[in-house]
């Protein structure tokens, strides 16, 4: 249950005034028009028991945005091989990072928080004109639920926001996919806007540089290279005309220009590699090892791609990447924090939102 302040769902305008203005005199009330923002996250199992952990992997990797094998093929192999093992990997994986307070993903509960915050500032500039909410491409709150709800509100326009900076078919775009899903089951369908790649958006790469900036200034020896680690894709996604691999690099150089980075003191790698095809390079586990050999032994690593904490983050750069680079010969590794809550990447999402629903508000 979301922690975050929601206007009445019972607020209405009176006969004759505001949008009734040319109603007669015995119309009934109706509820002021909203608009509803929404903020779109990958997804969180409900728990990190064995079926939880099969139900979550399951929507995940059937989706074909994420793997686009042919179904005859790709279904048995999951259901049959993938899907009988990987639930434990995973679920040992989910429980090293789990929030045992709350007892849900840090994902779930930075999500939250940045909703809370987003909504906080919107209803001080609008009020209750506007209504925020998150969702889960995969797992609870879904997309469906939320969008539903939003329109029970009262919402008549939605701004649907995917938290990818770059833009990816199984990132951004299944999101989208999913909410238009919920539009085509609905028999009165809201106005629905969807915010683009903000991999470029100047107050996103100014927040992104003072993690950094915070980062270095409280490492205990100053980073050599800073490796911004971004979640990989298949090659041939980047060959059938994906931009994500383009946007990560940019992404990349726009933040070694606002940090003054030399050429040598940052790379750009991948990591979370699945199936046996060629991904983009180079591989995050990889490369710092080669770091290390190389006697580079004092590195930083960031996740431009990723909006809040994850598995990805905190347990496979956290620990596996950590321990791939010490056991290489590395000293000393410092991870620089997702935006997650942020003030200033609050501060960011409220513009590109703000930008986005111009007209609306």
């Amino acid at each position: 249950m979301a922690v975050f302040k929601h206007s009445s769902d019972s607020a209405l305008v009176v006969p004759g005034e505001g949008r009734l203005s040319h109603a007669p005199r015995g119309h009934p009330a109706l509820p002021e028009g909203k608009v509803g923002v929404v903020l779109a996250n990958l997804g969180t199992p409900d728990a990190t028991d064995y079926w939880s952990m099969r139900r979550y992997l399951g929507e995940f990797l059937s989706d074909r945005r994420v793997v686009d094998y042919p179904r005859w093929l790709w279904q048995p192999l999951l259901q049959l091989i993938i899907l009988s093992r990987r639930p434990f990997i995973s679920g040992k994986a989910y429980r090293s990072i789990w929030n045992q307070g709350l007892d849900e993903s840090p994902l779930l509960t930075i999500t939250r928080e940045q909703t809370a915050k987003l909504a906080t500032r919107l209803e001080s500039a609008f009020g209750d004109r506007v209504e925020v909410d998150f969702c889960m491409r995969y797992g609870n709150p879904s997309t469906d639920s939320v969008l539903r709800r939003l329109q029970a509100r009262g919402c008549e326009r939605i701004l649907f926001f995917p938290l990818y900076p770059q833009y990816g078919s199984p990132t951004t775009a299944t999101a989208c996919d999913q909410a238009f899903r919920t539009l085509m089951r609905l028999k009165w369908q809201p106005s629905v806007r969807t915010v683009p790649a903000y991999y470029r958006h100047p107050d996103y790469l100014e927040a992104l540089a003072a993690s950094v900036r915070e980062a270095y200034a409280s490492a205990e020896v100053a980073p050599e290279v800073l490796v911004a680690s971004y979640h990989g894709v298949p090659k041939r996604f980047l060959d059938e005309g994906d931009p994500y691999y383009c946007h990560c690099r940019q992404t990349t150089r726009l933040l070694q220009e606002a940090l003054g980075l030399s050429d040598t003191a940052i790379e750009t790698t991948f990591q979370s590699k699945f199936g046996p095809e060629e991904w983009v390079g180079p591989a995050t586990v990889e490369r710092v090892a080669a770091l290390a050999r190389e006697g580079r032994r004092h590195i930083a690593v960031i996740s431009p791609a990723f909006a809040a904490d994850c598995v990805e983050t905190l347990e496979e750069i956290q620990q596996e990447i950590r321990a791939a680079f010490l056991a290489a010969g590395g000293e000393t590794f410092t991870y620089v924090p997702c935006l997650n809550a942020r003030d200033d990447h609050v501060a960011a999402l409220e513009t590109i939102a703000r930008q986005e629903l111009a007209g609306w508000l």
